[in-house]
């Protein structure tokens, strides 16, 4: 029973325990993860910062007081300012293992498209399409502007065929 209950209080413990991170070089602090979102803040290179979540190529953090998003690349994960014993490493790397799924010896950012759930959830913006198809222009207003801006027609022949057919 105290087993059990040891073990309970420790899994709370790591559930509580954040990870920390670096930032490398100085950053917006945007609202959301997009590049064009509106920025909360900056963020000074070498600042301590609790990691929130990621999502895609970026991440939530905690500095100074505000929260909000940074590209994933200007973060170094876990404590580089770390003392043996301090939490740096032992627990601190079982907290992050449980957390992220990593140690942060070793971290690959990889951003990948749509899921299949993703996909299969899908919902075309009828807006965003009646504003492409308002630019939509025909071959003759195009042939006007290359003729205007002096441009010429080149032929250019399609690259030879590979050894391997490609």
């Amino acid at each position: 029973m105290k087993i059990a209950i040891t073990v309970l209080l420790l899994a709370a413990g790591l559930a509580q325990a954040a990870e920390m991170g670096t930032v490398l070089r100085a950053a917006e602090l945007k609202q959301k993860p997009f590049a064009d979102a509106a920025k909360v803040s900056d963020v000074t290179a070498k600042a301590a910062v609790e990691i929130v979540q990621r999502q895609g190529a970026w991440i939530q953090i905690k500095a100074d007081g505000q929260v909000g998003w940074v590209k994933m690349l200007n973060v170094r994960t876990g404590n580089s300012q770390a003392k043996p014993g301090s939490g740096g490493g032992g627990l601190g790397s079982l907290v992050s293992v449980f957390q992220t799924g990593s140690s942060s010896k070793t971290q690959t950012t990889g951003v990948k498209g749509i899921s299949k759930d993703g996909l299969k959830e899908a919902q075309p913006d009828m807006e965003q399409l009646a504003k492409l198809n308002g630019m939509q222009v025909t071959a003759e207003d195009a042939k006007r502007f290359a003729r205007a801006g002096k441009l010429e027609d080149v032929k250019v022949d399609y690259l030879p065929k590979s050894a391997d057919g490609k």
